[in-house]
């Protein structure tokens, strides 16, 4: 089936290149043009459907494929216009339908439908794609970022953040593709033009030198021709240049594009009540008249009403399901088992600590984790578990504690808007502030504004912002504790990674030697008996 499907799009893109080349006949076009819009129909309504760009990561490659089948039918049209005076009925049938005898109707309609096309859809399109691979590519250091924080505060797995990360590149290659796609779409625009006025001028010099017809004759036959053919290939141009711009202005969202605009643009019924009283004063107060306004002012009014109704009735349904959610969680058993795991190791703070965890407000709490966790892989080759952070309500605004497997081994409070400032030895009594204790140390030390820093720097004091004091208290009551951290768990990982390299001397000590109890009790030892040489 796979060999089947690859034959077939093989032997499609070469059919494509032949169109260019070989004369067929009219029946044939006729279904091929047929082909072109439906194509280009589905393509729309795919983009209307998708729920992100990468859902449609294909289209990149479907505009160019488009844009050739296109120009292929419009040199066959060409050829059968010029060479026969003829290009079936699909072209017949547009250029007479549109134009209603009238070619000058029909060219300005062409002209409406290339100049929408070109100047308004294809280069909002064109810039809009231009300016998502730009900021798309700008945005992929701070999304790693991102992953790797969220990696390692436990909230992914590795397998996840692969596929993050994975989804970045595919974002990154999917717009930079679109910002080169969309000039398929622009090229296709001015040739259409080109490709009409050769077979409006061509096709009158034609008509009137080899076919011999007259004046009148030779300019109604070619006009209506080249109208019908330009429409027929500018409709799917349009259907086509509408899905790319959907697509490259398509946000990522739960649904699609229908469920987007009636869940978002009609949110608010107290808006659309304005909107219905704006109409009904329009249609009683200007000449407009109420015949044409009311009817659409009760609609508004009515579809206002339904809707509010339905946003009561989804509140209680949802406020419903969210008070049997807790109850189902208080009955179930796991509920229960939940509570019985601990984390290895636990930061917890006040409510008035958030901003050292949170980006937005410029904290950095998440990347001093990170540089802690390789820090202690590196000085003791350990694998410091995920470091769980959280806000307890229960703390002080400015208080934090470390758990150590559920156990408070350390804590403290900051001051945010200060600095801590530790004597050199040598107080000096210009430099005031609030007392009080290091805490990764227990030295003496004060909390000082802004305007005291420089004074105390200069000083000889030690000066540090309060992210710095978390994370050297952290850092010291990980390597403290650093043996009961060490389970045969970690043990067996560390035991794993080692065997990669060195497999012969692993299978030789364990566990015919030792057991993996046995090592995680001596570098449990080592651990112990480092930590107190260095203090």
């Amino acid at each position: 089936m796979k060999k089947f499907k690859d034959l077939f799009i093989l032997v499609g893109i070469i059919g494509i290149v032949l169109l260019m080349i070989v004369p067929i006949p009219t029946w044939l076009l006729d279904i091929l043009l047929i082909i072109n819009i439906s194509l280009s129909l589905t393509i729309l309504l795919v983009a209307m459907n998708t729920r992100e760009a990468l859902q449609f990561s294909i289209f990149p490659a479907m505009l160019l494929i488009t844009t050739l089948f296109r120009l292929a039918l419009n040199v066959s049209t060409t050829k059968l216009i010029l060479g026969q005076a003829k290009a079936g009925h699909v072209v017949a049938t547009f250029g007479s339908w549109v134009a209603q005898g009238e070619p000058v109707v029909g060219f300005v309609v062409f002209l409406i439908l290339v100049v929408v096309q070109f100047i308004v859809i294809t280069k909002g399109s064109e810039r809009v794609a231009e300016v998502a691979a730009r900021f798309t590519l700008d945005a992929m250091p701070g999304k790693q970022m991102s992953i790797d924080a969220d990696l390692n505060a436990g909230l992914i797995n590795e397998q996840q953040a692969r596929e993050r990360r994975r989804k970045i590149e595919r974002e990154a290659d999917f717009y930079g593709a679109m910002d080169g796609a969309s000039k398929f779409v622009k090229g296709d625009a001015i040739a259409s033009i080109i490709i009409l006025l050769i077979n409006l001028i061509g096709g009158f010099i034609i008509g009137m030198t080899i076919h011999k017809m007259d004046f009148q004759s030779s300019l109604g036959t070619y006009s209506l021709l080249t109208i019908g053919d330009g429409l027929v290939s500018q409709i799917p141009a349009l259907l086509i240049s509408t899905a790319s711009g959907l697509i490259v202005t398509r946000a990522s969202s739960e649904g699609n594009l229908a469920d987007d605009i009636t869940s978002q643009l009609f949110t608010y019924p107290k808006l659309i009540y304005i909107v219905a009283g704006t109409i009904t004063v329009l249609g009683l107060f200007t000449p407009i008249g109420p015949w044409t306004t009311l009817p659409l002012a009760a609609l508004l009014l009515f579809a206002a009403r339904r809707m509010q109704k339905n946003m009561n009735k989804k509140q209680i349904e949802q406020e419903q399901q969210e008070e049997e959610q807790q109850i189902e969680e208080v009955r179930s058993p796991e509920s229960v088992i939940n509570l019985l795991q601990v984390d290895a190791i636990e930061f917890e703070f006040g409510y008035g600590l958030i901003p050292l965890a949170d980006t937005a407000q410029g904290g950095d709490l998440l990347d001093r984790i990170i540089m802690i966790r390789r820090q202690c892989a590196l000085e003791m080759g350990l694998i410091v578990p995920v470091i769980r952070i959280r806000d307890n309500i229960q703390l002080k605004p400015n208080e934090y504690v470390i758990k150590i497997k559920g156990n408070v081994v350390g804590g403290g409070e900051l001051l945010l808007n200060h600095y801590l400032a530790m004597s050199p030895g040598m107080d000096d009594d210009s430099i005031t502030g609030i007392e009080t204790k290091e805490p990764a140390f227990g030295l003496p030390a004060i909390w000082i504004n802004e305007t005291t820093k420089d004074r105390a720097e200069l000083a000889g004091y030690t000066v540090v912002d309060p992210p710095s004091v978390v994370a050297t208290h952290l850092t010291e009551l990980i390597k403290s504790h650093a043996h009961e951290l060490l389970g045969r768990q970690e043990t067996k990982t560390l035991i794993d990674n080692l065997k990669e390299n060195y497999a012969v001397l692993v299978d030789e000590l364990i566990p015919s030697v030792l057991s993996i109890g046995d090592v995680q009790k001596v570098l449990a030892k080592l651990l112990r008996e480092k930590y107190r040489s260095v203090t």
